[in-house]
C-alpha cells in the first residue's frame, strides 16, 4: 500500500470509529442540541480535514473547482441544517470512494512494472580472481561482472569470455532465447539461462537498456491524452455548472411551495453529491495505463496516453526499407571488376574503405571479405550520408557507394541491371567495378501490409536505395506508393509533403530502424522505431518502439490503442449517463445523500473493472 493510502486509511479508520461513537452516545443517550453537533463534527472533522486542507492550497492556484469543492459545500450545508448523520456519513463513503482510486492507480501501475521487471537487484564484479557482489549502480565502465545461470544482466555489456542463452522476453517480449557468445551484446534486465558468462561493462546503470525502458514506462502517463484533458476541463465547467443547479433547487421551488423550503435546500445538497464526478476522474487515467503496461508487457514501448490517442486516428504508414521491411542483412551476391582490378581487390578495397562503418551494407561487405581488416592501412575516411565513403586506402583514394557517388564525383561507370543493391567502387578517381548485394523481406513484413489493406490504411515506403530493388521489395509486399533513391533530408522533405497534403483529423505515422532515421521519427505525427533494443537515438526520437524486429507487432498496437479509447468512451459515457440520473432522481427526492455517494462508488467501482482489463489484452494473431 503506498503512503497515500496508508494515509487515506488512518483517516478513514479515525472518522469511522468517532462516528461510531457518536451515533453510539446520541442514540443510547438521547443527546441532542449542540453536545450532539459536537460529537458528528469531531467525526466529520477527522475525515475532511485533509480535504479541506487540500482545498485551500487549490484556492491559491485557482483550481478549486472539482469534486472536492462538491462535497465541501454539500456536507458543509448538511450540518448547516441540522442533517449531521447524512454529512459525516456522506464524507465517510466519499473518502472510501477515494482510497479504492488510490488503491486502483497504485495495483495499475504495480501491474506494469510486474510485467516488465527488468531491474537487476544486484551484480557479481570480478575483482583479481574472486567475486564481490555490488549494487549495479556501483558498477563502472570496462569492470568485468560475472553472469550465473538464471540471473538478471544489472547492465548492457559485451560477453568476454564463455557461451550460453539469454531470455529476452521481459525485454522484447521475444519467446525463443538467444544464444550468445564471446562478442555479443548482452543486454540489462535480460537473464542468463545457462552457462557462466564474463562480461565487460560498456553502459553505467543510469545509462543501460533497463533503466531507460523503466524510466520510460513510469512516466508514460505525464503524456496526458486528450481524454484526460477533456476530462480536466469538463469538471472545471461540469462543477459551477452543478453548483448552479443545486442553487437554482435550493431557491426556485421553495417559492412556489413555501411549505418545503427544508427539504429543497436537503436536496440541492444532494445534487452537489450526486453529482461528483470520481469515477470519470479515475477510470480514464487507469484504462491508459492499462493500456501501455499490455504494450509493453509485449514488447511494445508506448511513450504516454496521448501517443495511444493519436494512434487510433493514423491513416497513413511510411516505412522505411532496410531493416525494418526488409531483415537489414545482406549478403554479396555478386562481385563484377572492371578492368584490370580483380574480384579479390575489388572486394578488398570496399571492405576497408567501409572497415570503421557500422552501416548494413558495410558489415556484409567485410563478411564477405572473410579476413580480419587492417584498419592500420586506412586513413581520411570521409562518411557521406546519402552516397557512401571515401578514404584512402594503401594512401590510394578509394571511393565506394551509390549510383549518386559516381555521378557526383564524375566517374564514369557501368550500371548493374541485376536486382539487388550495388555497390560501386572507385581508385584514384577509375571505376573498378560494382559489388552486388542483396537484402531479405522480413516474413512478417507481409502480414503487416495485408492487415493494413483489409482496413483502407494507406502504406507508403521510402528508401535510399536504388529504383529497381525497391520496385522489387514493393511489388513483394503489394506496397502501391514508393519513393526510391532518397538522400536523408529527401524522406524529410517528403514527409513534410505528406503531412501538409492529410485532411485535418487524419495522422501519418513513420516506421524506421531507430537508428538512421531519428529525424523522420521526431518530425512524424508518430514515430515508430523498431528494434529499438539498445538504441539510443530510438528511445529518444521515437513516440513508440517496437523492441524486436518484427514491424507484425505494429497490429496489435493498434488494436491495443483503439481498445483504450473504447474502454475511456464507455467509461465517460457511463459516468456521465449516470450522474444526470442521480440528478435528476435527487431533484425529485428519490435519493438521500448517502444513497448518493454509494452510487457514485458503484459508478466508479464499474468503470475501474472495465478499465483494469486492459492490462490483461490479450496478444492476438494476424
Amino acid at each position: 500500500m503506498t503512503k497515500e493510502a496508508k494515509g487515506k486509511s488512518c483517516e478513514i479508520g479515525a472518522g469511522l470509529l468517532l462516528y461510531i461513537i457518536a451515533l453510539a452516545v446520541t442514540t443510547l443517550g438521547n443527546l441532542t442540541g449542540m453536545p450532539e453537533t459536537v460529537l458528528f463534527l469531531l467525526a466529520y472533522a477527522a475525515l475532511s480535514a485533509t480535504t479541506y486542507w487540500e482545498q485551500l492550497k487549490k484556492i491559491a492556484k485557482k483550481q478549486f473547482m472539482d469534486e472536492n469543492l462538491l462535497m465541501i459545500i454539500a456536507t458543509a450545508g448538511a450540518f448547516a441544517i441540522g442533517k449531521h448523520k447524512e454529512a459525516v456519513a456522506a464524507m465517510l463513503f466519499y473518502q472510501v470512494g477515494k482510497l479504492v482510486e488510490e488503491i486502483s492507480l497504485s495495483k495499475t501501475k504495480k501491474s506494469i512494472a510486474r510485467f516488465i521487471d527488468i531491474r537487476p537487484e544486484y551484480a557479481n564484479l570480478k575483482v583479481g580472481g574472486t567475486e564481490k557482489i555490488v549494487p549495479p549502480q556501483e558498477l563502472m565502465l570496462g569492470q568485468i561482472i560475472v553472469l550465473k545461470p538464471g540471473e538478471k544482466i544489472p547492465v548492457d555489456a559485451v560477453v568476454t569470455s564463455g557461451t550460453g542463452t539469454v531470455d529476452m522476453k521481459a525485454l522484447t517480449g521475444e519467446s525463443k532465447p538467444r544464444a550468445v557468445w564471446k562478442g555479443s551484446h548482452l543486454f540489462s534486465g535480460t537473464i542468463n539461462l545457462n552457462g557462466v558468462l564474463e562480461a565487460r561493462v560498456v553502459k553505467r546503470y543510469n545509462d543501460s537498456t533497463a533503466a531507460k525502458i523503466m524510466r520510460l514506462v513510469e512516466n508514460a502517463n505525464e503524456k496526458r491524452s486528450e481524454s484526460i484533458h477533456f476530462a480536466d476541463k469538463f469538471t472545471k465547467c461540469y462543477t459551477p455548472l452543478v453548483i448552479l443547479i443545486a442553487f437554482l433547487t435550493v431557491l426556485l421551488p421553495p417559492m412556489m411551495f413555501i411549505e418545503a423550503k427544508g427539504e429543497w435546500i436537503y436536496r440541492g445538497l444532494i445534487i452537489l453529491v450526486a453529482a461528483c464526478p470520481c469515477g470519470l476522474m479515475v477510470s480514464i487515467p487507469l484504462a491508459f495505463l492499462g493500456g501501455i503496461g499490455s504494450a509493453a508487457k509485449q514488447g511494445v514501448l508506448i511513450k504516454g496516453g496521448i501517443i495511444l490517442e493519436k494512434l487510433t486516428k493514423v491513416d497513413t504508414f511510411v516505412f522505411d526499407k532496410t531493416g525494418t521491411l526488409t531483415e537489414g542483412v545482406f549478403h554479396v551476391k555478386d562481385v563484377v571488376p572492371f578492368n584490370k582490378m580483380t574480384k579479390q581487390e575489388l572486394l578488398e578495397a570496399a571492405a576497408l574503405a567501409e572497415s570503421y562503418s557500422k552501416h548494413p551494407v558495410a558489415v556484409s561487405l567485410r563478411e564477405e571479405y572473410g579476413r580480419e581488416t587492417d584498419r592500420t592501412r586506412v586513413t581520411d575516411i570521409e562518411e557521406q550520408p546519402g552516397y557512401g565513403v571515401r578514404a584512402m586506402v594503401d594512401g590510394r583514394e578509394v571511393y565506394a557507394g551509390n549510383l549518386r557517388l559516381m555521378s557526383r564525383e564524375r566517374i564514369r561507370f557501368q550500371a548493374a541491371d541485376e536486382a539487388g543493391t550495388a555497390v560501386y567502387v572507385a581508385v584514384d578517381g577509375e571505376y573498378a567495378g560494382y559489388i552486388r548485394i542483396a537484402d531479405v523481406v522480413r516474413k512478417d513484413a507481409m502480414d503487416l501490409m495485408r492487415w493494413l489493406k483489409r482496413r483502407d490504411l494507406s502504406a507508403v515506403m521510402l528508401t535510399g536505395d536504388n529504383e529497381q530493388v525497391a520496385e522489387d521489395v514493393a511489388d513483394e509486399l503489394g506496397i502501391e506508393s514508393v519513393y526510391a533513391e532518397l538522400l536523408p533530408e529527401d524522406k524529410v522533405a517528403l514527409l513534410e509533403e505528406f503531412r501538409e497534403d492529410q485532411m485535418e483529423g487524419e495522422l501519418l505515422a513513420f516506421v524506421g530502424d531507430g537508428i538512421n532515421d531519428a529525424p523522420v521519427l521526431a518530425l512524424a505525427d508518430i514515430g515508430i522505431a523498431m528494434g529499438g533494443l539498445g538504441a539510443d537515438a530510438a528511445l529518444e526520437a521515437a513516440d513508440i518502439i517496437l523492441m524486436e524486429d518484427e514491424p507484425s507487432r505494429i497490429i496489435n498496437t493498434v488494436r491495443i490503442s483503439k481498445a483504450t479509447l473504447r474502454s475511456v468512451k464507455q467509461n465517460m459515457v457511463f459516468a456521465i449517463g449516470m450522474k444526470v440520473i442521480l440528478i435528476a432522481m435527487a431533484f425529485f427526492g428519490f435519493v438521500t445523500m448517502q444513497n448518493a455517494i454509494i452510487a457514485d462508488m458503484a459508478v466508479m467501482l464499474i468503470n475501474i473493472l472495465n478499465s483494469f482489463w486492459m492490462l490483461q489484452y490479450p496478444e492476438q494473431g494476424v
